[in-house]
């Protein structure tokens, strides 16, 4: 008899939580259809570069200050904090991305972008596109507001939405960061922030504990040499062969200084010297990409680049006075997102309850791709989740399984998101979140 009423307890709590789902989705899709929908085509119809995202950071907050947020704007020059209060509780802060990418769209869409701006860092007229889906994330983060607001009977705390500029460049949490963001408007005791990814079907949500973004570190490397006629090398020292060494050498820091499960990339990506075919040059530029999961491996990756470039200059018979130059970049530079195990295991657990353990995945990713959402919360004890949903229908990829359109990557004129399946489950999967970390008592 206590076997029964236990399992008919847990079916009343299963189909309790299956109605209230429910509601929560058919609210979201009711709120998608009649506002977010085209506030999103203005998003992806208007997009807006690094550290230039005015336009955009203005509607934001016009949208969240419609529905009562306390709006903070020109945080880090353009980034935005809105502020909910609703009873005691936790602080929780979800982040959203809101810049644009210098490429021309060739997507095919209707609603296409065809913007162009000048772009702060060259000075120069480019196209403008979002093309790595920071349309979804901020147009998510709106209906996250709206949603939470028209619902305050359901949770209890205070929620802090940042819309933040300068993603593609890794710096604009760092700005904001600078700008003294949790000094002035408390440190939340979790924060948040999602992706959309087109490689990943929609309705899915991917999410791990640990390292899931890596840090990154631009270097570079000025060698020294002395120029001289290229039919008498013997009266200078050539650059372009030391800078060369220096590039090999490099490749045995991951392979010959790392463990063989400790992850790290060190990539020259640009190597540049002389102006003419028969001048050995007095100057050599290098400039890396260095990619790792944790601050360890960092400090083993620069401080064996800063000891293999000046080393080399002094097998190549340079003196002090003419080593090879490491400059360590500290504006291009973010920390890796280390997934708190924690919180993780806790949202994990809502979502699998949620949506279906098969619509619950835990992608290991074969490359280091940067974020720079770290900056919020790296040395600052605050648990943290960033998790990615998929942006693409199942029928694309069986298209693509028969030959068909290829579903095209992030930062290619190419890309596309499926806004009707991407942007209510991310107003979805945030809100599920938000609730959970902030249940009313």
């Amino acid at each position: 008899m206590k076997f029964l009423h236990n399992a008919l307890l847990l079916l009343s709590l299963s189909m309790f939580s299956f109605v209230s789902h429910t509601k929560v989705r058919d609210a979201i899709n009711t709120d998608y259809e009649s506002h977010l929908k085209s506030l999103f085509v203005h998003f992806h119809q208007n997009p807006e570069l690094s550290m230039a995202e005015v336009k955009t950071a203005k509607r934001i907050a016009q949208e969240l200050k419609s529905v009562g947020f306390e709006v903070h704007e020109g945080i880090g020059k353009t980034g935005i904090v809105a502020i909910l209060k609703n009873g005691d509780g936790p602080t929780v802060m979800m982040r959203a991305d809101m810049d644009g990418l210098p490429i021309k769209e060739d997507s095919g869409l209707s609603y296409a972008s065809s913007a162009e701006q000048t772009d702060p860092f060259t000075n120069k007229l480019s196209p403008v596109m979002h093309a790595c889906g920071h349309d979804v994330h901020i147009t998510g983060l709106v209906g996250t507001a709206r949603y939470m607001q028209a619902n305050l009977s359901t949770w209890s705390g205070t929620l802090m939405l940042i819309a933040q500029p300068a993603e593609e460049r890794i710096m604009g949490a760092r700005k904001m960061m600078e700008d003294g963001l949790w000094q002035r408007f408390g440190k939340p005791d979790y924060a948040l922030a999602l992706h959309v990814f087109s490689e990943g079907e929609t309705g899915k949500i991917d999410v791990s504990a640990g390292p899931v973004s890596a840090g990154s570190t631009s270097v570079d490397i000025i060698v020294h040499g002395v120029g001289t006629h290229g039919a008498y090398p013997q009266f200078g020292k050539d650059p372009v062969v030391l800078g060369s060494q220096i590039v090999m050498a490099l490749q045995t820091l991951v392979s010959r200084e790392l463990g063989p499960k400790e992850p790290g990339v060190v990539t020259v990506g640009a190597f540049n010297s002389g102006l003419k075919h028969n001048v050995i040059s007095d100057k050599a530029h290098l400039q890396l990409t260095v990619r790792y999961s944790s601050l360890e491996t960092k400090a083993k990756l620069l401080n064996g680049i800063t000891r293999i470039a000046e080393n080399m200059g002094r097998a190549a018979g340079l003196p002090d006075n003419k080593l090879p130059t490491v400059m360590i970049s500290k504006e291009e530079d973010t920390p890796p997102q280390i997934n708190d195990a924690t919180l993780t295991a806790r949202l994990e657990s809502m979502w699998r309850g949620k949506y279906g353990p098969d619509n619950i995945e835990s992608t290991v990713d074969d490359g280091m791709g940067a974020e720079d959402f770290p900056f919020f919360v790296t040395g600052h004890d605050i648990p943290s989740v960033y998790w990615s949903i998929g942006g693409t229908p199942k029928a694309s990829f069986d298209a693509q399984a028969k030959g068909g359109p290829a579903v095209t990557s992030h930062h290619s004129p190419f890309f596309k998101i499926d806004a009707d399946g991407s942007v209510p489950f991310a107003v979805e999967t945030t809100v599920a979140a938000l609730t959970e970390l902030m249940p009313r008592n």
